[in-house]
């Protein structure tokens, strides 16, 4: 609803609203290796591990940081390359 409420009021693009919800309706199925991108597209990366709680620690493009997101916070990007 969140994604809805976003482009509502002019802060998302349609399509990226569209990628939020129809990200929603997929079974995750995370792996290390997997292309990421945060739900408003602001960075993209690759999932390093997954811990024991389903947090999932991340590096961002262009980084050497390792951040911890949870699933939910999260979709695959799918244009990306590699």
């Amino acid at each position: 609803m969140s994604a809805v409420a976003h482009y509502i009021a002019g802060v998302l693009s349609w399509e990226a609203m569209k990628e939020i919800v129809e990200s929603l309706s997929e079974t995750a199925d995370w792996k290390p290796g997997d292309r990421v991108k945060t739900l408003r597209g602001s960075l993209h990366g690759k999932i390093l591990r997954i811990l024991d709680d389903g947090k999932i620690v991340w590096q961002p493009n262009g980084t050497t940081s390792e951040l911890t997101a949870l699933p939910e916070s999260l979709c695959m990007d799918k244009k990306a390359k590699g």
